[in-house]
């Protein structure tokens, strides 16, 4: 990547990201982007009795952003969507060992990627996703 001081999880995450792909049968895909500087994240979940099975995500950004959605698909799976909604972007920045203050938008990206998912499986069941799902201007104003 650049010469930005990267903890090496962050760069383990780059170098191999986990959970890579499609789930064809999702119960939930989010979708987020930050017009800015390029990024964008889908996000797919598999939810079993409010569980969160299965996490891959598809990133086109930079290596930040593939480490923390990488990141964020390991800290869900296996836990209750209540769980996972408490999942913030800042404990993924502290999950990575620490983002460059000028990436932390891509920890926030990770974080809106999950609860646009999770709002995306909200409508899907007829529930309201309105007390957590991602405003379309929050993630703007924040550069490369």
């Amino acid at each position: 990547m650049s010469d930005l001081n990267y903890s090496d999880k962050v760069m383990d995450h780059f170098n191999h990201p986990r959970n890579v792909g499609e789930i064809p049968d999702a119960s939930g895909i989010g979708n987020v982007g930050n017009p800015i500087c390029g990024d964008v994240m889908r996000m797919y979940i598999k939810v079993e009795n409010d569980v969160i099975v299965d996490a891959k995500f598809k990133t086109f950004g930079c290596g930040a952003a593939i480490a923390t959605s990488s990141m964020v698909t390991e800290m869900v799976k296996g836990k209750t969507i209540e769980e996972a909604l408490r999942v913030s972007n800042k404990a993924v920045a502290e999950a990575l060992g620490g983002l460059p203050q000028v990436k932390m938008h891509c920890s926030v990206l990770g974080e809106q990627a999950l609860r646009s998912a999770l709002a995306d499986y909200y409508r899907k069941n007829g529930r309201d996703p309105s007390s957590f799902e991602p405003k379309h201007d929050e993630h703007q104003g924040h550069g490369h």
